[in-house]
């Protein structure tokens, strides 16, 4: 029996290894080689976009002896929204905002919800650690953070390297304990339902058991140069 190839996005981003070194250094609580502060703070953002509000037109059967749980196959439409949440890496602290769409605007009204609230008000530094999409990418980006908020760092990923953004993990549990499967009466249902997650999630929550260090990275980088070397 032939197997079907593993496939992977090869690193495109030439700052692949600074841009990844950098961001575990937070996750180990380090910057620029000197340790951070209790006053200091480390957050992972990001958005989850085009939620859909389904509706099955019957209702669904509970998992019962010998039979799983069955859901209706067709469904009404109720719209789309998104959800932006910044996880508090050190912390387990979930906060989060609800819009119909993603975009430069739902994201500063996050960052300004987050800043506003202790500890990150009163805090010497706040990193943000962001993917490249749209709502937080590029220099200007960068520029729009610190003017409004002096005390935050715009910190991004390399391109095509959202597995090292922390914050999607709680969006994998939550997408998996609250969403799925979709069943919906309309879109103020989706967002009751994800706000009331993310408070439960936030009173017993502890944070990621993060693993994957620069000693990782480093043995990453070499098989690369390997690959590369038996490619020529």
């Amino acid at each position: 029996m032939r197997s079907n190839p593993g496939s992977w996005i090869f690193p495109r981003d030439p700052d692949f290894a600074v841009k990844t070194a950098r961001v575990l250094d937070l996750y180990a609580r380090t910057w620029e080689g000197q340790p951070l502060g209790d006053d200091e703070y480390v957050i992972s953002a990001d958005e989850k976009s085009q939620l859909q509000a389904l509706h099955r037109r019957h209702p669904g059967l509970p998992p019962a002896p010998g039979r799983t749980r069955r859901v209706e196959f067709e469904y009404r439409r109720g719209g789309t929204l998104a959800y932006m949440a910044a996880y508090d890496v050190h912390h387990a602290r979930v906060m989060g905002t609800i819009a119909p769409k993603t975009g430069i605007e739902p994201f500063t009204e996050l960052v300004s919800k987050v800043m506003t609230t202790e500890p990150y008000a009163s805090a010497k530094r706040v990193f943000w650690v962001v993917d490249n999409g749209s709502s937080h990418n590029g220099w200007r980006s960068i520029q729009r953070m610190t003017h409004a908020w002096p005390t935050a760092t715009l910190v991004h990923l390399p391109v095509h390297a959202s597995w090292l953004n922390q914050v999607e993990i709680y969006f994998s549990i939550l997408q998996r304990k609250a969403i799925s499967p979709t069943d919906f009466a309309n879109l103020a249902d989706l967002a009751t339902r994800i706000l009331a997650f993310q408070d439960r999630y936030n009173a017993t929550a502890s944070p990621f058991d993060w693993r994957y260090s620069r000693i990782d990275l480093n043995a990453f980088l070499r098989r690369i140069d390997q690959h590369n070397d038996q490619a020529v």
